[in-house]
């Protein structure tokens, strides 16, 4: 495996955004949870540096956020977003390359990562919540992964395609496979 000193950079940023967006929003929190603000750059971390790195900034950014900024508490919703969002930056990475030469290929990688992130969050939650002798109903998993993160998920939605299509337009892709 080749080290690429170009993707260590950009998942550097991509960390640093998914530290310093929460600021924007973290005012109130309710907005904060909403929008999900660090899930973007952890997204398109996958989608510009790869799997690897998506995963790798997804994981750490939940937990040390909480080392510098006591946020998002790391027992049991930063544990959660770790693997939750280190899911997103695999999947969002691993999917979009596999599926290169494909018009639409970032609507299947985004919406399969979005997915699965979420039901990774809800495994872990459920089992972090037997782990503490608390209960983890089908209705907190509902809340959770759906219902309060329903402006965020619109964002992701409508952002992170806009954003991706801009980057291949600048030819920004590091990982992108290319026609022999």
């Amino acid at each position: 495996m080749k080290f690429n000193v170009k993707k260590l950079v950009l998942s550097g940023l991509f960390l640093a955004l998914a530290l310093v967006l929460p600021f924007f929003t973290g005012q109130i929190p309710q907005i904060g949870g909403m929008l999900c603000p660090m899930h973007l750059p952890v997204i398109l971390c996958g989608f510009v540096c790869g799997g690897g790195w998506g995963a790798a900034v997804g994981f750490v950014a939940p937990l040390l956020r909480y080392l510098l900024f006591q946020m998002p508490p790391i027992y049991p919703t930063g544990l959660a977003m770790a693997f939750e969002m280190a899911v997103y930056g695999f999947v969002c990475g691993w999917l979009y390359l596999r599926l290169s030469g494909h018009k639409w290929r970032i609507y299947p990688a985004l919406i399969s990562a979005m997915v699965l992130g979420r039901v990774v969050w809800g495994i872990v939650r459920l089992i972090l919540a037997g782990l503490s002798a608390q209960s983890f109903t089908m209705a907190a998993f509902i809340s959770g992964a759906l219902l309060t993160a329903i402006p965020g998920i619109l964002l992701q939605l409508v952002l992170v395609p806009l954003l991706v299509t801009a980057l291949e337009r600048a030819k920004v892709m590091p990982h992108e496979r290319r026609a022999v």
